[in-house]
């Protein structure tokens, strides 16, 4: 009997390790053609199933380009690199020519030459660039290189330094250009992805990825007063060179143009929306000057809280009356603002019968104005409601 029963677990043990076997070398042996067929059916299958942990749809999203390399492959070949060079002259001091007389020879050269480089990208099979004013500014030679090698000599067609946009454009002659697409920075959302595309510091044709972190950032709040327009706030890596690129979204449409970086700041990057470009493009594709009404004055805004605490302050300059809008903190000299007859202290609370409370709010409406434009402004001196019309003007300084 015991020998009877060694048998039979024997042969069960046979028998298991047999099929086990089977089994172990028939899965190794699925053919390549039959796997995928398999996870695409048992994707098929789980559509429905969202929240279950689907194998098959992992192994085949690996083997599909990623939205990134897709946006990328639609946009990249667009993106230039633009070398500039500026000749610097040295100015001799008239002292050692009197000394020496014309036979006076300085033994440093009497030019430099300082060199630059930014991004750009191509919207127009003509060879129309678009970049930063600051890339270009006052180059004396522009060279702009093509993804595939191809080097052209560009000409600054036109500059905003205010919005920090440029035109370069190239001659293609008979050779075929690609082009960018161009997207609409008005439909953005926070969270939207953001793919930054460039040469940041000489290195060329970069991608870096993150997301729209903010939109409609006023200049003067992201740290950069001497702009006048609204960023696109991204954590997409911008390092020096990625100047003057493309900010794409995740279909590979321009949705920004990348122009400053934070140095107090890790991860932050500001963009130009693309509309802006668009609405500038033709003017700066002509050599015109972009129009930038303004008034005049500096400010900053107040509330009653903030002002009674001000006149509460016996040593405090001036008394601020206690209601909520702009405070004019300078006027400066000479400019619409100050002929008008407006003055440090006044609260700024309404515009064209528009209530105002933010200085953002005042720049827009002046902004959206034009030049030569009679802006009604209603404020407060002292404890009296007084009105003032303003005329706009061209801000000085620009090109």
């Amino acid at each position: 009997m015991k020998f009877t029963k060694l048998l039979h677990q024997l042969g069960s043990y046979l028998i298991s390790f047999l099929l086990g076997t089977l089994l172990c070398f028939s899965g190794f042996h699925c053919l390549p053609s039959y796997a995928e067929s398999f996870a695409e059916t048992s994707l098929n299958n789980q559509e429905n199933a969202p929240n279950s942990f689907n194998l098959a749809k992992v192994l085949v999203a690996e083997d599909r380009d990623s939205f990134v390399s897709t946006a990328v492959a639609r946009t990249g070949p667009a993106v230039v690199r633009i070398d500039t060079e500026t000749v610097i002259s040295r100015n001799i001091d008239p002292f050692f020519r009197d000394f020496f007389g014309e036979q006076f020879r300085p033994p440093i050269p009497q030019e430099r030459k300082i060199a630059g480089q930014g991004s750009g990208f191509i919207i127009d099979r003509n060879g129309i660039i678009l970049t930063n004013a600051h890339v270009v500014d006052k180059a004396d030679k522009v060279t702009v290189t093509l993804k595939d090698g191809r080097t052209f000599n560009g000409q600054v067609r036109g500059t905003d330094e205010v919005t920090d946009l440029a035109v370069v454009k190239i001659s293609p002659q008979e050779a075929k250009l690609p082009v960018a697409s161009l997207g609409d920075s008005s439909n953005l959302k926070v969270g939207d992805w953001a793919i930054a595309v460039g040469n940041p510091v000489g290195l060329d044709n970069t991608v870096t990825l993150g997301i729209i972190s903010t939109i409609g950032r006023p200049a003067a709040k992201a740290g950069i007063p001497d702009k006048r327009l609204d960023f696109i706030q991204t954590d997409a890596a911008i390092n020096p060179g990625n100047s003057g690129g493309p900010l794409l979204n995740s279909r590979g449409e321009v949705i920004g143009i990348n122009t400053a970086i934070r140095a107090d700041a890790m991860g932050i990057g500001f963009a130009i929306p693309i509309n802006k470009a668009k609405a500038l493009q033709n003017t700066l594709v002509s050599g015109k000057k972009v129009p930038h009404p303004y008034i005049g004055v500096q400010m900053v805004n107040i509330t009653p809280e903030l002002a009674k605490e001000n006149n509460s302050n016996f040593n405090s300059p001036i008394y601020i009356p206690e209601v909520e809008g702009v405070l004019v903190i300078h006027v400066v000299p000479d400019t619409p603002a100050a002929k008008a007859g407006l003055r440090r202290g006044d609260v700024i609370v309404g515009v064209d019968d528009k209530p105002v409370t933010d200085g953002s709010e005042l720049q827009s409406i002046v902004d959206s104005s034009g030049l030569n434009a009679y802006l009604k402004f209603r404020l407060y001196r002292s404890n009296r409601i007084i009105n003032i019309t303003v005329k706009t003007a061209q801000l000085r300084g620009t090109p």
